[in-house]
């Protein structure tokens, strides 16, 4: 294990769950869509930080339901009928189950005496959703939630928020997220990060080939 690490930050969905964003090209199909503008009309462009409806209730600036509607909005503008429940509704279907190997590293990580983390881009109203599914206060000395911070990946400011909150600095910490605009603003704090790409004991394997805990 790098001496200098004393922390390890995880984002959730696509890192403890599969990715979320799999079941846009099976709901985009369905509908007679690309998964292109699917993903560019629900979600917006993911790798900035913007006006979207999607951005902003993950700014917790605006309701679910607002987002709906206006998302519903948009699709219309370009002749498609989308609905966000519907696309929630096929990210049940295709995938989204919990990783549960690394739930039990995150363990690990925290029995070695590191600390451990969450910053997540997520919306009010599905925060009792996510936080179910694992035993958040448990497993993670913080949680950095964007629609509870008015801040969301892949904005630095997020980032510079989570390093005071944990008092830890940037070189002291590893962060994992799914999504490589994410993984790349993180570096250019110099914040050491994985992106994760594969399943649950991949994302372990590459975690511990840092950390080396499973080699004690």
């Amino acid at each position: 294990m790098t001496t200098e690490l004393k922390a390890v930050i995880f984002d959730f969905g696509g890192v403890f769950t599969d990715s979320p964003f799999h079941a846009v090209t099976a709901y985009a199909a369905r509908i007679g869509a690309s998964t292109e503008q699917v993903t560019e009309i629900v979600f917006g462009g993911y790798g900035v930080d913007g006006d979207h409806p999607w951005h902003r209730v993950e700014r917790g600036e605006i309701s679910l339901e607002d987002a709906r509607e206006q998302i519903t909005a948009l699709g219309s503008e370009r002749g498609l009928a989308i609905d966000i429940w519907d696309v929630f509704i096929a990210m049940g279907e295709n995938g989204g189950g919990l990783r549960s190997e690394l739930v039990e590293y995150v363990r690990t990580i925290r029995a070695s005496g590191l600390g451990t983390g969450i910053i997540t881009n997520n919306v009010v109203e599905l925060k009792d959703h996510w936080r179910g599914m694992v035993p958040v206060d448990e497993l993670f000395d913080f949680v950095i939630d964007s629609s509870e911070v008015g801040m969301r990946k892949p904005n630095p400011a997020i980032f510079e928020h989570a390093l005071t909150v944990s008092g830890f600095a940037a070189h002291e910490v590893v962060f994992l997220d799914d999504f490589e605009g994410n993984v790349l603003a993180a570096r250019a704090l110099n914040i050491p990060s994985i992106l994760v790409d594969g399943d649950g004991a991949k994302t372990v394997a590459d975690l511990d080939a840092i950390l080396g805990l499973n080699e004690r």
